[in-house]
């Protein structure tokens, strides 16, 4: 990748200056015009590829446009006990704008129940590539004042989310990044990549398996969607259970599989 192409500034700015990533990560745009370049498209060519991968991994699934001023305006009113039942109808109404949450909302109790609960309560995670997942608290083991930790690619999004935890009394420690970019200050007991890792292959091809390697956790909860996001299945389940074991084969991990109806899931202990 040339950083130094001359035309590299101009499809920066043509992307950030969309309203769809206007609030995405600047150096990721910059590495994806700069793969762009090398491979010889022109400027107009660039941004509309550029452009197309983000689409392709974070603003797809936003269901809703986000609505974050109202949302905090509404969350300022509620109680900061995440247990309470307005903050409870509060994160479930929001979690519908974006697909990957609101895919999970069906099986929300069960699925932290039946797999986190077992090793909590935590006093700290990573939520990685984390979309409006962190509003899942109400439902999530964890101990009161638990640090989370965390990135997504989307700052205003991240902003949210921070102001969210900190309402519920957390020390939250959110930033935006990409997860290849993200630097991992200490370890936690546990880290969340929910239906992520899909999308990270798209961003580095092959990467996913360093990455799991380097991520400081004793824990990590990795999930794939079993259906595209327009309602297929395509295979997914089979596909993505294959993708999985080829990730941990050969390491001396112990695996435990969760099967839910909207989504398929893995216990990692390293």
């Amino acid at each position: 990748m040339n950083k130094n192409d001359p035309n590299l500034p101009a499809i920066i700015s043509a992307v950030l200056q969309k309203p769809k990533y206007e609030h995405i990560q600047a150096d990721l745009v910059e590495r994806l015009a700069a793969r762009e370049l090398a491979k010889g498209r022109k400027t107009k060519e660039a941004v509309k590829e550029v452009s197309a991968k983000l689409h392709q991994i974070g603003a797809a699934y936003f269901k809703l446009a986000p609505q974050y001023a109202r949302w905090l305006e509404e969350l300022v009113t509620l109680s900061h006990d995440p247990a309470h039942e307005d903050v409870r109808a509060f994160c479930l109404q929001v979690m519908q704008a974006h697909s990957s949450t609101a895919e999970r909302l069906s099986i929300l109790a069960e699925f932290y129940a039946d797999i986190l609960a077992p090793i909590g309560p935590l006093e700290s995670v990573f939520d990685l590539a984390c979309g409006l997942n962190p509003l899942a608290l109400p439902w999530m083991p964890l101990k009161a004042g638990a640090r989370y930790y965390g990135c997504d690619i989307f700052s205003d999004l991240i902003a949210f989310d921070n102001a969210f935890l900190a309402h519920c009394g957390l020390q939250a420690n959110l930033i935006p990044a990409d997860i290849f970019q993200y630097e991992f200050q200490q370890p936690v007991q546990a880290a969340l990549l929910l239906k992520s890792l899909p999308c990270l292959e798209q961003l580095e091809k092959g990467a996913a398996s360093a990455l799991l390697e380097a991520i400081p956790a004793k824990y990590l909860l990795i999930s794939y969607p079993i259906r595209s996001l327009g309602g297929k299945s395509k295979g997914m389940r089979q596909t993505y259970s294959a993708q999985f074991e080829s990730l941990t084969a050969g390491r001396k991990w112990k695996v435990t599989r969760y099967e839910f109806s909207s989504e398929l899931a893995f216990l990692v202990e390293k």
